[in-house]
């Protein structure tokens, strides 16, 4: 009974995931339902195929927009459009129903087909995690890189240089996703955009907060003509002791991370090391 009810189930899953991707393949004309929201927040959509605006088209309109989103935060790598992760989250689904069927085929234990749902739900979803943490990383690395490049920036503005060539030197002269960021900017401004315009597409482009309050101070002093160099220098003070705090909070959470393994892994380990020979002594003893 409990096969006949897998199977049927199985057969269900993929049929419906069947005539899904048969949808989107039929109805490939429809256009998404975000690129109008990415156009008005300031983000460009990448060009993507038939079938993949037909996927687009067919999800919540609110769920492509945060794959869209998080793609935009992690540096949009190539070949990784809305349609592609959609595609990749549907043929994960059907492999892992086909798996879940074959690992629970030869014994339709109730454990075994709580594993088969669980492996085909984490598949399902690998695609979203997968994309949420490359924006989350490369957002990490922009927030650490960027005191030491305001610093960089501070020093070439004191040095005589002006505040474009100052970024530009410590863009071209760094590596990673805020030289990449800051390279961007510059090229914007050299197609004749403004500064302003320029740096609030950084902004869209990313999800740290200290780098958001850099790009507002810039854009106020720019509007007010205050001295840059002074908007630099106190913005890299700020830069400095916020990564200074949080190296103090991950130092304070440390103690509370080691706690968990401290009891269940060293813990028990280094009393059955202590005290297994005194229990066996102690044995021995009162035996005799």
């Amino acid at each position: 009974m409990q096969l006949s009810a897998l199977i049927g189930y199985v057969g269900i899953a993929i049929t419906v995931l069947g005539l899904g991707v048969f949808v989107f393949l039929l109805f490939p004309g429809r256009k998404a339902a975000t690129e109008d929201a990415g156009a008005t927040a300031g983000t460009v959509l990448v060009q993507q195929p038939s079938v993949g605006r037909s996927l687009v088209s067919a999800a919540p309109a609110g769920y492509a927009g945060w794959i869209e989103r998080q793609l935009v935060l992690g540096g949009r790598p190539i070949g990784w459009t809305v349609g592609k992760v959609l595609g990749w989250k549907i043929a994960l689904g059907i492999m892992g129903v086909v798996f879940g069927m074959l690992f629970v085929m030869g014994d339709p234990h109730p454990i075994r087909i709580a594993l088969a749902l669980a492996g085909t739900i984490l598949l399902f979803f690998l695609p979203d995690v997968r994309v949420n943490s490359r924006a989350h990383d490369r957002q990490q690395r922009i927030s650490r890189a960027l005191p030491d490049t305001l610093d960089q920036m501070t020093i070439a503005v004191e040095a005589g240089l002006g505040f474009d060539a100052a970024m530009a030197k410590s863009a071209r002269g760094g590596h990673g996703p805020l030289s990449e960021e800051l390279i961007r900017v510059l090229q914007d401004m050299s197609l004749g955009r403004t500064r302003r315009d320029s740096f609030h597409e950084l902004e869209q482009r990313t999800n740290v907060e200290e780098l958001r309050r850099f790009v507002r101070a810039i854009i106020q002093a720019d509007a007010y003509g205050v001295a840059i160099g002074d908007v630099l220098r106190v913005q890299a003070s700020e830069m400095r002791l916020k990564r200074r705090q949080r190296a103090e909070e991950q130092a304070q959470k440390i103690a509370v991370k080691i706690l968990f393994p401290l009891i269940f892994c060293l813990l028990p380990v280094l009393f059955i090391v202590i005290l297994t020979p005194t229990a066996w002594k102690m044995i021995e003893t009162l035996s005799r």
